[in-house]
């Protein structure tokens, strides 16, 4: 073996808890041992969490997959020639045919555990940049139009058209507008926003950028959750590098546009993902949420024209720019355009990422990637859209994964993560965590909120003490206090902190005891 053969672990943080790096330098003193020459590469994840640390190999330019692998494997992997692609317990064939990625669409996630995330080379060989290069031949009104006919809608949760509050950024005239990313990424069951910052970070570089042109913004922050160590290095790495070579900065690439940017640690509170209470931690205040009006894209940051976009919003634009809005469009159904990265965590047999078209099932989700409960047991039900999501019941699993779809029937997408339960679960226990999830992170600034949410954990221990015997009664009173948040609470975290409760007491009232009328 004359040539060095390139062989690829993770950098990821789910795969460097998993030992990636003790993987990694066991494979480089093996190497090294036997007098054979390897180029090491840390790419990023490929999303099957469960194959993790996945060792690749390039063989005649497809890659060969070996996981889970340990450091204790590495000696027999040699002995077996996995560096020719030889066979061994851990081969699980040419990656890009295991069917768990095979049958992905696989846009904003292209690169993602292809190429070493910090390398700009490895980005621009990877079709990196594209979408700039096209965005700085256009008008900043073209650009805009072309995100705007893509469909692409917030990823964060919201579901509100990216193009439109462009659009309306574009428009105010101030001396200063800026691009804020929220990557605080706090919601159960979701990390896509976490591997892209670490698995493809010029990615969301790129996409920042592309906004600043679009509506004149010159400055922008990524708000990284303070739990995301590695993400931060990653996204710190490369916007150096990109500065470096004239993608950010005073004169990029040539074209006299400005765009600088940095990174701002969170401040470690949930309710910071909320855009206004970031902005306010952003300014250097208490996490609270701000009242509206005014809207960000008028007044957000230190009071000027606001972009705020959620990771996968805006690491989703450079496709959109390099390949048209055509082409984007083409994929999902209805309203929902484009794709969503699924991230499938909780009791799942193959938990990990899947990045696919809109329109697929929540069953198609959980049983042809997911593979059914870890424990083998039935699964009785999903959470999806992190904690203030509703808990769906198996008969809602057919279902199709579309935004509209999912609000006719009380529950939401989110942002697209989703947290698995098996038959075994206490779903009224599940009903009185998010009530007190609320009371530990609400901001406090209004009233339905603080008060509702603490009020919220007291009835519900009530209801499943059946204290006095008033388990109707408190059903009551619970569903009363659900209304008064969902329409009095400031932001949605106290107004949505009921749809998870009320999805038990509808779905579930088997476990509060009794059965419950159910809400009109």
């Amino acid at each position: 073996m004359s040539a060095a053969i390139t062989v690829y672990v993770p950098r990821d943080s789910t795969s460097i808890a998993l030992g990636a790096n003790q993987v990694a330098a066991a494979i480089s003193d093996e190497a090294h041992k036997r007098g054979l020459s390897i180029r090491l590469v840390r790419n990023g994840s490929r999303g099957m969490f469960w194959l993790e640390p996945l060792v690749e190999v390039d063989v005649l330019s497809r890659r060969v997959a070996y996981g889970p692998v340990v450091p204790e494997d590495v000696p027999s992997l040699f002995d077996a020639d996995f560096l020719d692609g030889g066979d061994h317990p851990l081969r699980q064939g040419v990656t890009e045919d295991i069917p768990y990625l095979k049958n992905q669409e696989r846009l904003t996630f292209a690169r993602v555990g292809i190429t070493d995330p910090v390398s700009l080379d490895d980005y621009l060989a990877h079709e990196g940049y594209a979408g700039l290069q096209q965005a700085l031949q256009m008008t900043p009104a073209a650009v805009v139009q072309q995100v705007l006919d893509s469909g692409l809608r917030g990823r964060g949760g919201a579901a509100f058209p990216t193009g439109t509050k462009w659009q309306t950024v574009a428009a105010a005239q101030a001396d200063r507008k800026y691009i804020v990313c929220n990557a605080d990424e706090g919601d159960s069951g979701t990390f896509s926003d976490r591997m892209v910052m670490e698995d493809d970070p010029f990615m969301l570089i790129e996409g920042m950028s592309i906004a600043a042109i679009a509506v004149g913004a010159t400055q922008g922050y990524i708000y990284v959750r303070s739990e995301y160590p590695h993400a931060i290095a990653a996204l710190k790495e490369a916007i150096a590098v990109a500065g470096q070579h004239g993608y950010l900065g005073d004169n990029i690439l040539g074209s006299g546009r400005t765009f600088r940017l940095e990174v701002r640690k969170g401040a470690g509170a949930y309710i910071c993902g909320e855009e206004t209470a970031l902005l306010e931690s952003l300014e250097g205040k208490r996490g609270v949420v701000r009242a509206k009006p005014p809207l960000p894209a008028l007044q957000g940051l230190f009071g000027k024209p606001t972009v705020i976009n959620n990771v996968i919003s805006l690491a989703s634009v450079p496709i959109v720019m390099a390949r048209g809005a055509a082409f984007y469009k083409n994929y999902g159904v209805g309203r929902s355009m484009g794709t969503l990265p699924f991230q499938l965590a909780g009791n799942i047999r193959h938990g990990g990422l899947v990045e696919k078209a809109f329109g697929l099932t929540l069953r198609q989700l959980l049983e042809d990637f997911g593979g059914g409960s870890e424990s083998g047991r039935a699964i009785r039900a999903v959470q999806m859209g992190g904690p203030l999501g509703a808990y769906m019941p198996a008969s809602q699993f057919d279902t199709p994964l579309d935004y509209e779809a999912f609000a006719a029937i009380g529950a939401m997408i989110g942002h697209g993560g989703l947290v698995v339960f098996d038959d075994s679960v206490d779903m009224a226990k599940q009903a009185r965590y998010a009530m007190e999830f609320c009371a530990v992170e609400s901001c406090g600034k209004c009233t339905p909120c603080r008060i509702g949410s603490t009020r919220g954990v007291e009835v519900i221990d009530k209801i499943i003490a059946n204290q006095d015997h008033q388990r109707p009664q408190q059903i009551h009173l619970l569903r009363s206090l659900c209304d008064t948040m969902v329409n009095g609470s400031l932001c949605a975290m106290g107004g949505m902190t009921p749809f998870p409760v009320l999805s038990v007491l509808n779905h579930f009232p088997e476990d509060f005891g009794a059965p419950a009328e159910r809400a009109a």
